[in-house]
């Protein structure tokens, strides 16, 4: 019913625009100037019929899209603070106000007069718009006068008072965690030591991208996303620690990395993940970051060149005589001539550790070849002791 009125309203005002114009087209004589020797009262009533059906055709479609637009802009304030909100509201008053001021300047211009006095309504409202959200705690201070912000002040300061005198300010310590440390699942035994203080946070567009990857038609894919939803039930469940998912989005924003950033600079959050590309992009723009990966090297044991260990050489190197093994949490030991070794266990002599991005690397010789006396040239004692 409501929308066959508003259909209705549309059509009506569609088709009075059309009265509007063939009131224009009669009084500049254009009609005639074309040839076209038409009566007024023809003309009035084409011109109102011909708008009337295309108002009539379009306004559904105008009635979706305008409450599409309704829906995005509610959606949109509604992540805004009320402060925000009252501060834009006074700055884009003002901008018009000014603007008003200024539009009387540029009436007596023809034509593009009204034009002009269109777009600096514009850009001074959307100007004023943006300085008062920007400056919204000296919008708030000038309306203090209004009893709600005097009382949400006074109270904010009363609050502050007491929290300075009691007790420290109380911040959520939010970590927030991307969909490659969710999958990886090594976050669940972190939290299950206690290291991890705070709330895990697990933003909105995170669960939708994990849920495109549990229903992906590649297996692997498939298997790795139910994985990453297997751990968040786990985590839950089974630790202590608080989860809270984040339904904020940025419909601005397509790619999941760059919403994880945007979101970690909107709550002054740290980024949990092991995506060494996010990592970076993340430092870059300031936003703090918790890398698994780089927990996992820290708690590697220490080797110090001299020391021994026992390992079992796996496969070839990159050069020629070399080999490798590997320890237990999966570092790489390179053993220069140990291609010889292959398959066996040999003692090796810790001579160099390196440290990368990607871990760390170990390089190493066989004791053996070590303790093989080198062929030189044998001194006159010798010598005599042979003869």
């Amino acid at each position: 019913m409501i929308r066959n009125l508003i259909r209705g309203i549309i059509t009506l005002l569609v088709g009075a625009f059309g009265f509007y114009l063939s009131y224009l087209f009669l009084r500049l004589n254009l009609l005639q100037s074309l040839g076209w020797n038409i009566s007024p009262v023809w003309t009035y009533a084409a011109m109102v019929v011909l708008f009337a059906v295309i108002g009539f055709l379009i306004a559904p479609v105008s009635i979706r899209s305008f409450l599409s637009l309704m829906r995005w802009i509610d959606s949109r304030l509604t992540r805004v603070p009320t402060h925000d909100l009252m501060s834009g509201a006074v700055g884009g008053i003002i901008g018009l106000i000014i603007s008003s001021l200024f539009s009387n300047s540029f009436r007596d211009i023809q034509f593009f007069g009204p034009i002009l006095a269109v777009l600096l309504s514009i850009l001074l409202g959307y100007l004023g718009l943006t300085i008062g959200m920007k400056r919204k705690e000296d919008v708030v201070g000038f309306l203090s006068f209004l009893p709600k912000f005097r009382g949400d002040k006074a109270e904010k300061a009363d609050k502050n008072k007491e929290t300075k005198v009691d007790a420290p300010i109380e911040r959520v310590n939010y970590k927030i965690l991307d969909t490659s440390v969710i999958i990886d699942g090594r976050i669940a035994d972190i939290v299950k030591t206690g290291f991890v203080e705070g709330v895990l946070l697990i933003p909105g567009f995170v669960l939708e991208e994990l849920r495109h990857i549990a229903d992906s038609s590649d297996l692997l894919k498939r298997n790795r996303g139910r994985r990453g939803l297997d751990i968040l039930n786990q985590i839950s469940k089974e630790t202590a620690i608080k989860v809270h998912i984040h339904e904020q989005d940025f419909d601005d924003i397509n790619e999941v990395d760059s919403k994880l950033v945007r979101l970690g600079q909107v709550l002054g959050s740290p980024l949990l993940t092991n995506d060494y590309n996010l990592n970076k992009v993340a430092e870059l723009q300031g936003v703090k970051v918790l890398n698994i990966n780089e927990l996992a090297n820290a708690l590697k044991p220490i080797v110090l060149p001299g020391e021994e260990m026992l390992v079992q050489v796996m496969k070839e190197g990159k050069e020629p005589g070399q080999g490798v093994a590997y320890l237990d949490d999966g570092t790489m030991i390179v053993v220069d001539t140990g291609r010889r070794f292959m398959g066996q266990n040999v003692t090796v002599l810790v001579t160099s550790v390196l440290q990368t991005a990607a871990g760390r690397m170990i390089f190493a010789k066989p004791k053996s070849v070590l303790e093989k006396k080198p062929m030189g040239l044998r001194t006159i004692d010798e010598v005599n002791a042979i003869g």
